[in-house]
């Protein structure tokens, strides 16, 4: 019989969803599963984007523009004028979300066997964009007693290769909440100049920020213009997930035109997830402040709770609204999975993601897992209490 391609057999499950079927068999079990697998926030989507769509008058549902409305490609530069970066219209990309952002730019700058360099733990889907790509991630690894700080410029030397074509940078992390500093920009920057590099920043969570002061957009680092790709997206800043609206933006003509071609291979991103995000785009400051506050207890609330579980570690978290903790468990994944097929508490468990799937060192990540602070506080205080209970009932304990 056909088989498929030895490439994709290597794709890796997501460790976002992979435990899903358990997480459904719970339900129909009659449990109620707090869902802290997965960033999608209960922050109700802004009123104007839901009244842009319901009011768009549209009696043909036309193919788009494959760059994207050009309202919303300005709303998008307009957006960046605010917050620092001079940019233009032509400088955007949209996608359909920023995974399709990340994988057009992958799809651009790779060839078969090139290399990506991305600090892990990373959010998953980088190493499977890359692996369809037909590229290769390198990591660096950052490690949880060091609140994963980036590594010394030393560690990336090492891993640079004559096959090297980028660095990915999450700008708040996720998976782990870090935030990359002015300081810390300006290393990668020197880097990247040096070795004649991309850098590829994901700023999906800039809004998230809990430190002071809020880190810069790369494309504010001086001499980079031909260097610099942002992802961004909609999906987390206005809690849109299901528009499916994201763009890439960077001032590299030949970046552009190639993914541009590919744009038009696809048709066009989502007409009516376009219409409500042009509408938010210009939205006022107060509503980032307003959520900014709301992440900011949940973090609060997040760490008081894990902190005072004995043989748990979380580090800082200083953006985005993801947390990699260590739990005192034989294998991570066992136990998420025990939780959702053996564990409840006052009728309810706890769905995360494990850790290990965040990594591409084997080995590294068995005990953590990744946990998104997404609910309101008063039910993530009652995830809490039901993850306490299991770390203190759950057989393979290792403290």
């Amino acid at each position: 019989m056909p088989h498929v391609a030895s490439h994709a057999l290597q794709l890796p499950q997501s460790p976002i969803r992979k435990l899903v079927p358990f997480a459904d068999a719970a339900k129909a079990a009659g449990k109620h599963v707090f869902h802290l697998n997965i960033g999608q926030p209960d922050i109700k989507t802004p009123a104007a984007f839901l009244e842009a769509v319901q009011n768009s008058n549209i009696e043909v549902l036309e193919y788009s523009p494959s760059a994207g409305h050009l309202g919303l490609r300005q709303a998008i530069a307009d957006y960046y004028a605010r917050v620092g970066p001079k940019i233009t219209s032509d400088h955007v990309l949209v996608t359909t979300g920023a995974s399709e952002a990340l994988n057009f730019v992958f799809n651009a700058i790779l060839n078969p066997g090139d290399e990506i360099i991305v600090m892990e733990p990373f959010y998953a889907n980088y190493l499977s964009f890359c692996l369809q790509n037909l590229g290769k991630i390198v990591p660096v690894t950052t490690r949880i007693e060091d609140n994963f700080a980036l590594p010394e410029v030393a560690e990336f030397e090492k891993k640079i290769t004559p096959r090297t074509r980028a660095i990915v940078v999450c700008n708040p992390s996720n998976p782990t909440g870090v935030t990359y500093s002015a300081e810390t920009l300006e290393k990668l920057r020197g880097i990247v100049e040096q070795h004649d590099l991309f850098l590829i920043v994901d700023e999906v969570y800039r809004e998230f920020v809990y430190t002071e002061p809020s880190p810069p957009s790369a494309l504010e680092l001086e001499g980079l213009d031909e260097h610099v790709i942002v992802i961004d997206s909609t999906s987390k800043r206005f809690s849109a997930c299901g528009a499916r609206v994201g763009c890439l933006v960077t001032r590299n003509e030949e970046v552009l035109k190639t993914t541009l071609k590919m744009a038009q291979a696809r048709l066009s991103p989502p007409t009516f997830g376009q219409i409500g995000a042009e509408a938010v785009f210009g939205i006022k400051s107060d509503y980032y402040q307003q959520i900014e506050s709301e992440y900011r207890g949940r973090r609060d609330l997040l760490k008081w709770s894990l902190n005072k579980i004995d043989g748990v570690l979380c580090p800082e978290i200083d953006g985005a609204f993801y947390a990699m903790v260590r739990l005192p468990v034989d294998d991570s994944e066992k136990f998420c999975r025990w939780m959702l097929e053996s564990f409840e508490y006052e009728g309810s468990t706890v769905m995360m993601a494990p850790g290990a799937g965040f990594y591409a060192t084997e080995g590294l990540g068995r005990d953590e897992v990744r946990i998104a602070y997404v609910l309101n506080t008063a039910d993530l205080a009652k995830a809490m209490s039901c993850l306490e209970a299991a770390v203190g009932a759950y057989p393979g304990k290792t403290v």
